[in-house]
């Protein structure tokens, strides 16, 4: 068994709230658990959306509620040559191809890429780049949800790994830093569920084994939707920070004593790290 190394991965679009300090402390409590180290990444590969300062604000807010990366900071903006390094090399062995598909154009058509460009030799200039996905993945175990199932049609779409803007995806960005930091096991959010086979479709191509998967669920706010910077979630008041951290615990399903929002944050964090049982964290 490998070392456990874990992290969590916020975008800098602006400051942390609710959701994010639950998917924080679930990754730091289950690294600190299993006596592994744990890991702060900002995913700042999206210019356009990011906040300006709010990667040195979120160090803040997660240094307010005593989470800190055991290692430096890792930014993927100083990981962009790598990102480049391997998308030639899989457009090179034919495993991506450019795509000129308009979006609003996939939409109508069902929602599902149908592999249209596959062929036809696109130049790459002013194009999206899509993986070859010939051995998709449609099911894999998680830690919380045990056997996940993402549809068929969906699971097996050659998806996007640089957009048409220039900036690259997700799925590249974070299946390739996750190898570079060593990472054993991954807490995150449900949101990031259905795209996980995809990631896997990745880590087969390069011949890695994949990490452990734990998606936590989501917090939703008044009107159902995700509680998110973009639906205008407030951010975390660190001056409350005690009661907060336990809130947390309870959100996790860890039965944390109400005396507990008295002592210092440490304390508290302690008494997760003590008690942390992963199955108890709910699946909805």
């Amino acid at each position: 068994m490998k070392p456990y190394i874990g992290r969590f991965a916020p975008s800098p679009s602006g400051p942390l709230h609710l959701g994010s300090l639950i998917a924080a402390v679930a990754s730091y409590l289950d690294a600190k658990a299993n006596q592994g180290t744990w890991l702060i990444r900002m995913e700042n590969l999206d210019p356009p959306r990011e906040m300006p300062g709010a990667d040195e604000l979120i160090i803040e807010q997660l240094s307010d509620f005593n989470l800190v990366s055991d290692q430096p900071v890792l930014f993927q903006s100083d990981r962009l040559d790598d990102y480049q390094k391997q998308l030639e090399r899989w457009l090179t062995r034919q495993q991506a191809y450019a795509c000129r598909c308009p979006r609003k154009h996939i939409r109508a058509s069902g929602g599902i890429y149908n592999g249209h460009c596959r062929h036809l030799n696109i130049p790459t200039k002013d194009s999206a780049i899509r993986f070859v996905n010939n051995n998709p993945f449609n099911e894999f175990h998680d830690l919380i949800h045990n056997q996940v199932v993402i549809d068929s049609a969906r699971s097996a779409e050659d998806f996007i790994i640089r957009r048409r803007d220039g900036l690259f995806a997700y799925q590249l960005a974070v299946v390739l830093d996750d190898i570079f930091q060593g990472i054993t096991h991954i807490v995150r959010g449900q949101d990031l569920i259905d795209t996980t086979v995809w990631q896997l479709a990745l880590y087969q191509a390069l011949k890695i084994s994949p990490p452990y998967y734990a998606h936590i669920p989501l917090i939703l706010g008044q009107d159902g939707r995700k509680l998110s910077k973009q639906t205008g979630a407030p951010a975390l008041d660190s001056k409350n920070s005690a009661s907060l951290l336990v809130e947390v615990l309870s959100r996790l399903g860890q039965n944390p004593p109400k005396e507990l929002k008295l002592e210092s944050n440490q304390e508290i964090l302690n008494w997760g790290i003590h008690h942390w049982q992963l199955n108890k964290v709910p699946k909805n």
